[in-house]
């Protein structure tokens, strides 16, 4: 995708500052800590502004757009940074600005500012043809106040995030809460880079911010950045698995020579840059509500979650022995990949709800 000046001064800076602090040490010794790097958060919010990027200006953000913000997720999916970055603003962020006024004017500000951690509990079932599984909690009015009931599993972020929004059912239909406290238990997974947990709601009290719409919304970014940093990750494999292959040696010469390791190679790049645009058209409609942008976001998650998982087996390959090792960083990504590959959808689950959809059925 063609960048601006701008744009391309964003990318470097971001790279410097991973550079610095998410180097492999810094990245394995956050995955056995209790919870994420506030060192690198604290960076990102106060010395750059990236998390504020998609927020518009009254709210104390750049008001770049989602753009800027995709850039950002490359980079982050390189380096796999252990930072609530997708939770809190591919998914958050989104579901907020989708949200009623007073709940934009509450939690934006300290969002952008990143004084405030955030998390969406994105259920799976189709609800207004974005996110899959089903509804698992219950919202019932009390008073002024509404609570809510169920469980929540396999929320990201969720034990470490200092506000969660949630999608529930109540006799009003489907809503989206604000809770701030939750009963939260870690779920151990084998990615150990990003943070799982099963959250637990027994009469909570929580501020409904807006219907289903809102999830949607989130649903709809999550999806979209996630694929920007699958691309990232992707093309970080592909360019580790070149390094190597120019590098290490057997009979005589590199094995980047010999015709295999070179169709690898080669079938990761078209894999990186299926991704890649399948990702940056999603991202460009990110901001319009056209049919055919709703096309691409399921598309981009589809193609970029496979894509991601193949580059990450293949470097695994071409390294050989050594890349599954724990001491080798490949065999990280391979965890990364099989992780965010259903994530917020399976790739499957991704075309259902393309093929499904009005917009599809209609031009079919």
């Amino acid at each position: 995708m063609p960048q601006t000046t701008e744009q391309k001064e964003l990318r470097e800076v971001v790279r410097s500052m991973l550079d610095d602090l998410a180097t492999e040490s810094a990245v394995r010794k956050q995955m056995a800590a209790d919870t994420f790097d506030h060192a690198l958060w604290n960076v990102m919010a106060t010395d750059i502004g990236l998390q504020g990027l998609a927020i518009p200006e009254r709210y104390g953000g750049a008001g770049a757009g989602w753009v800027e913000q995709g850039l950002v997720f490359e980079e982050l999916g390189q380096r796999l940074a252990c930072v609530p970055y997708l939770s809190t603003v591919g998914l958050a962020t989104a579901a907020l600005l989708a949200a009623d006024e007073p709940a934009r004017e509450r939690w934006l500000p300290e969002i952008a500012g990143g004084s405030v951690t955030a998390t969406v509990a994105v259920p799976g079932k189709p609800v207004s043809g974005w996110y899959f599984g089903d509804l698992g909690v219950s919202a019932v009015r009390s008073g002024p106040v509404w609570r809510l009931t169920g469980d929540a599993p396999y929320v990201l972020d969720g034990d470490t995030a200092d506000l969660v929004l949630v999608a529930a059912r109540s006799a009003d239909g489907i809503g989206v809460y604000a809770v701030e406290g939750v009963m939260a238990a870690p779920v151990g997974t084998s990615d150990q880079t990003r943070r799982i947990a099963s959250l637990t709601f027994t009469g909570t009290p929580a501020t409904r911010i807006g219907g289903a719409e809102v999830a949607a919304a989130a649903h709809r970014a999550g999806i979209t950045m996630l694929a920007c940093e699958q691309a990232g990750g992707a093309a970080f494999c592909l360019d580790q698995a070149v390094q190597y292959a120019r590098v290490r040696r057997q009979f005589g010469r590199p094995i980047g020579s010999f015709q295999a390791v070179q169709h690898h190679c080669a079938d990761m790049l078209i894999a990186v840059e299926t991704a890649r645009s399948a990702a940056w058209r999603a991202v460009r409609g990110l901001d319009s509500d056209e049919p055919a942008d709703r096309v691409a976001t399921l598309a981009a998650g589809a193609a970029c979650g496979e894509a991601y998982a193949f580059c990450a087996s293949m470097n695994v390959q071409i390294h050989g022995g050594i890349g599954y090792t724990w001491e080798h960083f490949a065999q990280m990504h391979v965890k990364r990949s099989r992780g965010s590959l259903v994530l917020l959808g399976s790739p499957a689950q991704h075309r259902r709800a393309l093929m499904s959809s009005d917009e599809v059925l209609a031009g079919s």
